[in-house]
C-alpha cells in the first residue's frame, strides 16, 4: 500500500489524476466509484482526454430503492461525469440498477461480465466513514460476494446527506470485496476530518472486517490519496508527502 499526502483534497487529486491516467494507457476494465470524493478527479481525467477506445467502464455499487432516473444514482453520476465526460461509448458502460428487485440478478451479471472481459484492470475507490469499500460495510471478509444488503446507521445517515433528506436509502448493492481485491491496480481517495478515523483503520490497524479498508493493506499494488485532514491521525513513516 502505498500512501500519498497532499496539502489539500484539490493537490491530493491532482496526484490521482496522474496515476489512473497512466493506468488507462494500458487498461480494458475500470470499476468506478461514485460519491463526492472522486468527483474533482474524474474531472481532471477528463481534461486530459485519456484512451478510451477499448475501455469498458463499470459501476460499483447502487442505493437501493431510489428511482432510476434520479440525477443522484451512482450509475447517472456515473455516466456524466466518467462515460460521457471520458467519451466512453454507452455499449461499453456498465452500471448496476436501483430497483431492489433487479438487484440480486444484475450483481450477479455486472461480476459476469467483468470475470468474462479478464478482471479488473483498474479501480478507483472512496471509503466509507465507517471504513466501507463500495457498500461492503464492516463485518464484511475478504472473500465477501457481490450481493445487495442492509447498509449500517453511519452509511444511511451518509446517503441522506447525499439526497439532501430527499432519500434515506438503506439498502445497496456492491461488487464483492473479493472481485475488488482482485484488480490488478486500485487508486482510493479519501478527504476531510470526517474520514480521518476510518483513514486509520484502513492503513495502521491490523487488516480485518472491522474496517474493510484495511484489506488494501495486502494488495500488491494499492495508492491512497489523501487531504491532510484525512490524514491528521496517521503516525510518521505510514505515508509520502506529495512531491
Amino acid at each position: 500500500m502505498i500512501v500519498t499526502v497532499s496539502p489539500s483534497a484539490g493537490a491530493a487529486s491532482r496526484a490521482a489524476a496522474d496515476v489512473l491516467v497512466r493506468w488507462l494507457a494500458d487498461a480494458r476494465t475500470l470499476v468506478v466509484a461514485a460519491g463526492n470524493s472522486p468527483r474533482e478527479l474524474y474531472r481532471l481525467v477528463a481534461g486530459r482526454r485519456p484512451p478510451v477506445g477499448r475501455l469498458a467502464v463499470f459501476t460499483l455499487d447502487e442505493y437501493l430503492g431510489v428511482p432510476v432516473e434520479h440525477t443522484g444514482t451512482c450509475a447517472n453520476l456515473l455516466r456524466r461525469e466518467v462515460a460521457d465526460a471520458w467519451g466512453v461509448p454507452a455499449d461499453r458502460f456498465h452500471w448496476l440498477t436501483s430497483q431492489p428487485e433487479s438487484a440480486a440478478a444484475g450483481i450477479a451479471e455486472h461480476e459476469r461480465k467483468l470475470a468474462a472481459a479478464g478482471g479488473i484492470d483498474a479501480v478507483v475507490l472512496g471509503l466509507g466513514r465507517n471504513g466501507h469499500l463500495g457498500f461492503n460495510e464492516p463485518g464484511s471478509p475478504p472473500d465477501a460476494p457481490g450481493r445487495a444488503l442492509d447498509l449500517t446507521p453511519t452509511s444511511v445517515a451518509a446517503n441522506a446527506e447525499w439526497f439532501g433528506g430527499q432519500y434515506a436509502p438503506s439498502q445497496g448493492v456492491t461488487l464483492g470485496l473479493g472481485t475488488l481485491l482482485a484488480a490488478r491496480r486500485a487508486l482510493l481517495v479519501a478527504f476531510g476530518p470526517a474520514k480521518a478515523e476510518a483513514v486509520y483503520g484502513t492503513v495502521v490497524a491490523a487488516p480485518s472486517a472491522a474496517c474493510p479498508g484495511s484489506w488494501l493493506q495486502r494488495h500488491p499494488e494499492a495508492h491512497l490519496f489523501l487531504d491532510e485532514a484525512a490524514a491528521a491521525r496517521l503516525p510518521p513513516g505510514s505515508y509520502r508527502r506529495a512531491e
